[in-house]
């Protein structure tokens, strides 16, 4: 089979299909150097590796690495095999991002609470004045 085999590659409009990305998403990735689908004149046909690497990248993307940690990570893979310097950035990133994530989790939670209370108390401001007006002091 040649490199181009349909079985192999997949044309641009396939991989939005398969990944539900744009065109415009893939042609920056292209341009960022994350993705380096073959280039038949203006056809751009995306490998099995091409579909690894947009799997990672938005994996990725999904967890809040940068482009650029993304980049660094592809690049360090080794084709034979020996990615525990890969692996090893990977989870120090991942361990940095999700404390992150726990941290704006906490301040998220604590906004929620807030909201919530300042909701209820609207409520009973606004029950207050749904209230009538008790007549004591009126009879005369």
């Amino acid at each position: 089979m040649s490199m181009t085999d349909s079985l192999d590659t997949l044309s641009i409009r396939q991989m939005c299909d398969a990944f539900d990305v744009t065109p415009r998403t893939l042609r920056f990735y292209e341009a960022k150097e994350l993705l380096f689908p073959i280039r038949l004149g203006t056809r751009r046909l995306f490998t099995r590796a091409d579909r690894a690497r947009l799997t990672l990248i938005l994996r990725g993307k999904r967890f809040g690495f940068s482009l650029e940690d993304i980049r660094q990570l592809l690049a360090m893979y080794e084709r034979d095999g020996s990615n525990q310097a890969q692996l090893l950035r990977t989870l120090e990133i991942a361990k940095d991002r999700l404390a992150q994530m726990e941290a704006q989790r906490a301040e998220l939670d604590l906004a929620i609470d807030d909201l919530k209370t300042q909701l209820t108390e609207g409520e009973k401001m606004i029950a207050a004045f749904n209230t009538p007006p008790t007549q004591e002091g009126s009879a005369q």
